[in-house]
């Protein structure tokens, strides 16, 4: 999940407090791509609650993410490399270690006895293990994992990405296309690390592609042409293989996620590139901007703890049942009542716990950015 921006203090001779006196600026944000960001997690939030299989289709949330996370990692290696991927396990590690000392201690509790894969709640480089009570709190650790071995990977596909940008692009859809069709992976962690790698691939790469200014170069008609293509493409595949998974949803099939988020999110980000939108109005709706900028600076905390804030929902609302008033005024049986009090529970845990991003980040820790 991607990281935000920094800026530097004032050193100068003269008179101080000159209004002459240039002043170095904090390099502004980009709120279009912020505004993606804080829109995906609430869609992943949303598709949580309702489990809508067309949410994936409206909004390709990880896609998204991965693609934005892309940026960010290309931008950051104009540094050493080496000192790029440990900032990064740096910033993603301690929030996840954090987070999971709670559920492997309530697992714990409820019965699960673990073996050796205990390693993968250190550097979730395969799915950490878990039992089946603890199921919905540590299933969303897929994207962590892929996250981290795109960051791991990104020096090489940078290397290969940047002496020919296009071709790569589009040859990086390749590997989803091979595990569907030429080779099926092995029904265990590695099998599964590589088909979300393979699934998302090009939407990282597409990342490059951005940083690099590759984008803005193509013609509008081809790339409408490219994106409406590889979108249709994806969801007739869905829609045409539903026997196999009982939906059309997307995170269940892994071809059709690939060639429909790799539509979207080219248009997104050739969009920003091409249009040069960067949502600089949004700063003057200050609620809404402070809600885009908290999203952002508590991604990784908002991430994890969703989960756990819609199952604590459901026995706190439960409770409500007990008292009269609340049983005749308030929606109890309505899943909209649950992701309400889901983003009550949510907001708490990023109140409670945000701060340790701040610390991962070397901040001084903060109740909210």
């Amino acid at each position: 999940m991607g990281s935000g921006l920094k800026g530097s203090g004032l050193k100068g001779s003269g008179l101080k407090g000159s209004d002459s006196t240039p002043q170095p600026q904090r390099p502004a944000r980009d709120r279009y791509f912020d505004t993606l960001r804080a829109v995906a997690l609430v869609r992943v939030v949303t598709y949580h609650t309702f489990g809508w299989a067309w949410a994936g289709m409206v909004f390709p949330s990880m896609g998204v993410m991965f693609a934005l996370a892309g940026t960010l990692m290309a931008k950051s290696l104009e540094r050493p490399a080496l000192k790029v991927i440990r900032s990064r396990m740096r910033r993603l590690l301690p929030p996840f270690w954090f987070w999971g000392v709670f559920v492997i201690l309530a697992m714990l509790i409820h019965g699960w006895m673990p073996g050796w894969q205990i390693v993968y709640w250190i550097v979730p480089l395969g799915d950490p293990p878990g039992n089946a009570w603890g199921t919905q709190a540590w299933e969303i650790l897929w994207y962590l994992r892929t996250y981290l071995w795109f960051v791991l990977l990104s020096p090489a596909l940078l290397r290969v990405f940047r002496p020919a940008p296009l071709p790569v692009l589009f040859l990086s859809l390749a590997p989803i296309l091979v595990v569907q069709f030429l080779w099926e992976p092995p029904d265990n962690r590695f099998g599964g690390a590589l088909t979300d790698l393979a699934t998302f691939l090009f939407c990282w790469i597409l990342g490059f592609a951005h940083r690099d200014g590759v984008l803005q170069k193509l013609k509008p008609a081809v790339v409408v042409l490219l994106s409406v293509s590889a979108v249709g493409y994806g969801g007739w595949y869905a829609f045409t293989h539903q026997a196999e998974t009982g939906s059309y949803d997307l995170d269940d099939i892994p071809l059709a996620q690939a060639f429909w988020s790799a539509g979207y999110v080219m248009f997104l980000m050739w969009a920003k590139a091409y249009f040069r939108i960067d949502f600089a109005w949004l700063t003057r709706l200050r609620r809404t901007d402070r809600i885009v900028t908290i999203f952002n600076a508590r991604a990784v905390t908002l991430y994890l703890w969703h989960e756990i804030g819609l199952i604590l929902a459901v026995p706190l609302i439960d409770q409500f049942w007990n008292v009269p008033a609340f049983e005749k005024y308030l929606p109890l049986e309505s899943q909209w009542f649950v992701f309400g009090i889901g983003w009550i529970l949510i907001a708490v845990f990023i109140l409670l716990c945000g701060w340790v991003e701040d610390v991962a980040a070397k901040k001084k820790p903060r109740l909210l950015p």
